[in-house]
């Protein structure tokens, strides 16, 4: 016998994801103005470089980051660097978004009241054009460590028994249509989770012959949960945030070094 498989995690630190590569943190007193090296070579243009005085000089944007660490390995000044910060869920698109001037405290979005769901929850996934990879991390809050069941949240087959559209890939238009009829087969209330940067933004393949953007102009979005793809970990934060189970992180301590 070996005891309790279970994680304490959030309650203990032991999250499971010891060793993990996450996403690139900033540092703005270490960034060349002038350097666009990290925007040249990111693959889905999360990081902007403009010299519109206007405009910040710096922008990333961690909606769209693919945690592919070619900024880290393009930086020459040690501004962008390697972390274990996993992807944490947010209620407001642009509180993915990190600019040099801005370093404040992320937007505090006012919900509907979800305090009758906060111990009894249930999430219908739908694939909307994945790789699987957020799949294999899906898979995982069902095993003995994460075991998602003892936060009272389960995934059900039937969008009419679901509160939580949980929303993988990046909607390509083949699954558009069944997206949307999924979405108005669940009774009221009903919110949508945006699980990986595809289904935030459309990742990689963003634009392309068969897709847009992700949810965006789809579905009203609540949570917004970027990572390539997101853990498991990621993902249960970001369903107590949406039960307000869990306060949101700020950017300061989690991306900004």
């Amino acid at each position: 016998m070996r005891g309790k498989a279970t994680t304490g995690w959030p309650k203990t630190p032991d999250d499971g994801q010891t060793g993990l590569l996450g996403m690139p943190r900033y540092k703005a007193e270490a960034c060349d103005a002038g350097c666009t090296k990290c925007a040249d070579v990111c693959p889905t243009a999360a990081i902007r470089v403009g010299t519109n005085p206007v405009k910040p000089a710096f922008e990333i944007d961690y909606g769209r980051c693919v945690v592919c660490q070619l900024c880290v390995e393009a930086c020459p000044t040690d501004a962008l660097t390697a972390s274990q910060d996993w992807a944490f869920g947010v209620s407001e698109r642009a509180d993915l978004l990190l600019s040099a001037a801005a370093r404040e405290e992320l937007t505090k979005k006012p919900a509907a009241s979800r305090k009758a769901f906060r111990r009894s929850l249930h999430v219908r996934h739908v694939d909307a054009g994945s790789c699987n990879g957020c799949e294999s991390e899906l898979q995982a809050l069902n095993n003995p460590f994460y075991n998602l069941h003892r936060f009272g949240i389960f995934f059900t087959p039937s969008p009419r028994f679901a509160d939580v559209l949980l929303v993988t890939g990046p909607v390509t238009y083949a699954m558009e249509a069944a997206l949307r009829e999924t979405y108005d087969g669940m009774p009221d209330p009903k919110w949508v989770v945006a699980t990986g940067t595809c289904a935030v933004s459309g990742g990689i393949v963003e634009g392309g012959y068969a897709c847009g953007h992700g949810l965006e102009g789809v579905l009203p979005v609540d949570i917004y949960i970027p990572g390539c793809p997101p853990n498991p970990a990621a993902i249960i934060e970001a369903l107590l945030l949406l039960l307000e189970r869990k306060p949101q992180h700020v950017k300061e301590g989690r991306y900004v070094g």
